[in-house]
């Protein structure tokens, strides 16, 4: 949809007439490169078929369909005359929102635009504003349109108590999107409060994303509750004042209806009830035929057709919000939003209520003064229903800093180019099933070519595992069974293919929260690439300069086709620091900042931008002088970087010669090589379950030890850390099926899912310890292995898996098993970290994940789009668990290693160093720049750093106090 940015925004402008005004604001969108000069004789052929004035001051001027040969490219701008031009039907108007649209686009700001018509003194306002950002505010500002519809009904529930309907109510609310759990629980801690008859009411403003309003009917038709009937139950969401229509509704239910109307009701009946239709209440169903829907010109001819009937005329939207509204109201017919194929419901009471509603009905269906075609429902495709009312997005402050959640570290200073989502028009049915077939499977085949291409030119080994994964997906025998039965049944390759991904996407959402909910996302991006292949839907190309790309997310298909010697950031809507957007930027070693929100897609193409992926923080349209302020941070970044890359291969070692290991955490064996190059002294963290995820069953024991072999024989005597096989519930691997948890994250997972299958587990260690036997007749010194058991709470889980590592070391022969070896346990849980004593005195090493051991600890989900920012690694609590496990290995005389995120943020590095960390193991790309960055301190230095974390209470505080240290 269009929106505004403060770039679209003129102000003090100055005409003599309407005309010239028109002429002033063709003259702009020209001058912005959106139209040819012709696009200004559309304008004025517009205003001649009728007045484009909105309302409340405003005018909307576009073009005539015709007219839009000349527009090169969608856009928007508001011209602000401050003395006001009287229009050509007497209005005085004093803002312009001058549209340039390839097709309807300009539809979305006229019904976005209605919530400011009915408020008082905007007109002046808008007037008077001084700068961009008050016009756009004033646009922007827009209430929360209430939810009352088919969604939000639970008809007939099985309840055996009132306070049992509530909740069913509020659980319909949550699955419709408009509350959360706070408003559940807040509604099962009060009973509801009887209204009178049979109706009841439960109501709370906790957690209430938008204002809605739930009913919820028992399948007992003599349910009662203190004596009182239970016939319906009203479950309100209340927000603000936006509520205020649905009790203006819910009064007048409680005044004219009968609550027995209720029992046995079905949806449609109970949101005539809502919409005030009672027995004497006249109706007709009528469908809107216009290619656009009710926009302004149909919308004026249909409030003049109600006007001139000797009865007040109510309309409706059959399904959407029930509340009627005045049929003589230009502005409330505009808001319903109307779009062609819908059904309304007129409404009228009084002898000629009939007559009235058959002429209405009559202008409608002939099209309120344009040409239409009859609607074809087994043709055509209704456009979905937005779930709320979509409105201007009020754009990001110019030169402000906004903050996000970094993703991946990085300056990035370019124009920005915003790509914003596609959109898919298909039929929903089709006659030809075995034509669409056919469709359906070459489309198939299409996006599995383009995928194994994308593979094959893949800039980094995340992306290609990600990449092979949607392979995979693509190739799925449900999906391709599920949209073909769908197909059979009459669907179009489209409706019926994308049906099958919602279902499957779906379910896997339902499966867990955040890991799960990512592979969705995954799913939807492999859906997509189908479905633009069966539509033909291209991508806008990107321009050929450098720039910051911005969308919603960026899924791995995006990524894969990026040119990343163009594109300088990357900045999403939203995604959280485990999306695989975020892991991606940070393999390919792009700047990143995710989860910024809706304004971020209101931002102007080429305005200019500074991401910073380190703090997850945007600048837009940045001041001339904070530009030059960080082009130069940048250059400086620059120079550091080469000059890391120079001395990569140098010993990693803080100022004083203090010795830190610096290792590379891989995804792949065959990307240790690579690793080596970019100057690992080892790898730090091998994720062997991407072995197990690459094959359909559990490999074998040659299959493991070959994969195994090559990461040490790429690292040359160099010591690799392999951490066993971490699947469960929320990374659950297809042949070994793990029964379903209400939260995975704390179940079957780790070593405790391996030592449920010890066969498993016991063929993985034998083809470690195999794969780093030595070579025969080699005098090359032993090669190091490290083997590192994932999720281990106690002592107990660690000497289970070692009694099977310890008969392995006595069954193997020395000579065909590695012979420097260890085994040691992830600190990921708390307890293991307060347990650090007793587990130091029998393992070899500890490796501090700190990435869960922080969600853990702090119970914040890394993934949730609100709270990810505040998992910080530097939190203090993590810290002590940190420091308390140093201090128990050190005591025993064993190292510790820290492999999460925490290892590579330039704040940590000297905290970690001073809390005694012997290694730190880090994606292959930010090997250098840890290298440089323990150069830049000493020993003493990091001690000093450690302590003042330590004595912090915030992990912001942490952050403030090393920063102005």
């Amino acid at each position: 949809m269009l929106t505004l940015g403060p770039n679209d925004i003129l102000l003090n402008r100055h005409a003599d007439s309407w005309q010239a005004a028109l002429d002033e604001a063709a003259r702009v969108l020209t001058d912005a490169g959106l139209v040819g000069s012709a696009y200004r004789d559309g304008l004025h052929a517009r205003e001649a078929q009728s007045s484009t004035y909105l309302g409340n001051a405003i005018a909307i001027p576009h073009g005539t369909p015709e007219s839009r040969q000349h527009v090169k490219r969608t856009g928007v701008r508001v011209l602000q005359f401050p003395e006001g031009i009287k229009w050509h039907d007497g209005h005085r108007v004093y803002v312009l929102v001058t549209i340039a649209a390839q097709n309807d686009e300009h539809l979305d700001i006229l019904r976005a635009l209605t919530h400011v018509l009915d408020r008082d003194g905007v007109a002046e306002e808008l007037a008077a504003a001084s700068s961009a950002e008050d016009v756009a505010r004033l646009l922007s500002k827009s209430v929360p349109a209430p939810k009352l519809d088919s969604d939000t009904l639970c008809l007939q529930f099985p309840a055996q108590s009132v306070q049992e309907l509530a909740l069913a109510a509020a659980a319909r609310l949550r699955q419709s999107g408009c509350v959360d759990n706070c408003f559940i629980a807040d509604i099962a801690a009060k009973p509801p409060i009887w209204l009178g008859e049979g109706f009841w009411l439960a109501s709370s403003a906790s957690g209430v994303q938008n204002p809605a309003l739930g009913v919820a009917t028992p399948v007992e038709t003599n349910l009662e509750e203190n004596s009182h009937a239970v016939h319906g139950l009203f479950c309100l969401a209340a927000q603000g004042n936006a509520h205020r229509p649905l009790l203006e509704q819910l009064q007048a239910v409680l005044e004219n209806a009968d609550s027995r109307a209720l029992l046995k009701a079905d949806a449609s009946q109970v949101l005539a009830l809502l919409a005030g239709e009672t027995a004497n209440t006249h109706t007709q169903r009528v469908r809107v035929l216009n290619p656009h829907g009710l926009h302004a010109r149909p919308a004026k001819q249909l409030v003049q057709t109600a006007r001139a009937q000797t009865v007040a005329i109510n309309v409706r939207l059959e399904e959407g919000s029930p509340a009627s509204v005045s049929a003589a109201s230009l502005t409330k017919v505009i808001g319903l939003g109307a779009r062609r194929g819908q059904w309304l419901v007129l409404s009228a009471e009084g002898a000629d209520a009939q007559q009235a509603l058959t002429n209405v009905a009559e202008a409608i269906e002939g099209g309120l003064g344009e040409k239409v075609t009859p609607f074809d429902s087994g043709r055509e495709r209704l456009a979905p229903r937005p779930t709320r009312q979509e409105a201007i997005v009020e754009p990001l402050a110019a030169d402000t800093p906004h903050t996000a959640i970094a993703a991946s570290p990085g300056l990035a200073i370019a124009p920005v180019f915003v790509i914003r989502p596609q959109h898919f028009d298909y039929a929903e049915q089709a006659d030809h099933p075995d034509r669409e077939l056919t469709r359906l499977h070459n489309a198939i085949q299409e996006g599995i070519a383009q995928l194994e291409a994308l593979v094959r030119n893949a800039a980094g080994g995340e992306v290609a595992d990600i990449l092979s994964m949607h392979e995979e997906m693509l190739d799925d025998p449900e999906l391709h069974r599920a949209a073909e039965d769908a197909i059979r049944e009459g669907r179009s390759a489209e409706a019926a293919w994308w049906d099958a991904i919602e279902t499957a996407a779906h379910a896997q959402e339902m499966l867990a929260d955040r890991l799960l909910a990512e592979r969705a996302t995954d799913l939807r991006d492999v859906g997509r690439r189908v479905l633009s292949i069966l539509c033909d839907v291209q991508l806008p190309e990107p321009p050929d300069h450098p720039y910051i790309l911005v969308m919603d997310d960026i899924g791995p298909s995006d990524v894969a086709r990026l040119d990343t010697s163009r594109v300088r950031g990357l900045l999403t809507e939203r995604g959280g620091a485990t999306a695989h957007s975020a892991i991606l930027a940070r393999a390919l070693g792009i700047p990143a900042v995710v989860g910024a929100g809706k304004a971020v897609m209101a931002l102007t193409n080429a305005s200019m931008m500074i991401l910073d992926g380190e703090r997850g923080r945007v600048i837009p349209s940045p001041s001339e002088q904070r530009l030059s302020r960080a082009e130069q941070h940048l250059l400086d970044l620059q120079a550091r970087e080469a000059d890391a890359w120079e001395r990569r291969f140098e010993t990693a070692q803080t100022r004083d010669g203090h010795l830190i290991e610096v290792a590379a955490n891989l995804g792949n064996t065959a990307h240790a090589e690579d690793a080596v190059e970019r100057g690992a002294e080892g790898v730090g963290l091998l994720r062997t379950e991407f072995l197990f995820m690459a094959h359909s069953s559990a490999p074998d024991l040659a299959t493991q030890t070959a994969e195994y072999r090559q990461a040490i024989d790429a690292l040359n005597g160099r010591p690799l850390v392999a951490r066993t096989l971490d699947v469960g519930g929320d990374k659950p691997l297809p042949y070994w099926p793990v029964p379903q948890e209400d939260n995975p994250f704390l179940g079957l997972r780790g070593i405790r899912l391996a030592l449920t299958e010890p066969d498993v587990l016991e063929t993985q260690l034998r083809a470690l310890l195999m794969a780093a036997a030595p070579v025969a007749g080699s005098e090359d010194a032993p090669r190091r292995l490290r083997i590192m058991l994932p999720m281990v709470k106690d002592i107990a889980e660690f000497r289970a898996a070692k009694a099977i590592f310890d008969r392995l070391l006595a069954e193997i022969p020395a000579g065909e098993r590695a012979s420097d070896v260890q085994l040691g346990v992830m600190i990921e849980i708390p307890s293991s970290a307060l347990l650090a004593p007793t587990l130091a005195a029998e393992v070899d090493f500890f490796s501090v994940g700190t990435n869960d051991l922080t969600q853990y600890t702090l119970a914040i989900d890394r993934g949730h789009p609100e709270l990810s920012a505040q998992a910080d690694g530097l939190h203090p609590a993590v810290l002590r668990l940190i420091q308390m496990t140093v201090e128990a290995a050190h005591a025993q005389g064993k190292w510790v290693g820290v492999c999460g995120e925490l290892a590579s943020d330039t704040a940590a590095i000297p905290v970690l160093v001073g809390l005694g960390v012997d290694e730190l193991s880090v994606s292959a790309r930010q090997i250098p720049l840890v290298k440089a960055r323990l150069r830049e301190f000493d020993l003493a230095d990091a001690q000093a750093c450690a302590q003042l974390a330590l004595s912090q209470a915030t992990s912001i505080a942490v952050r403030d106090a090393l920063e102005a240290r």
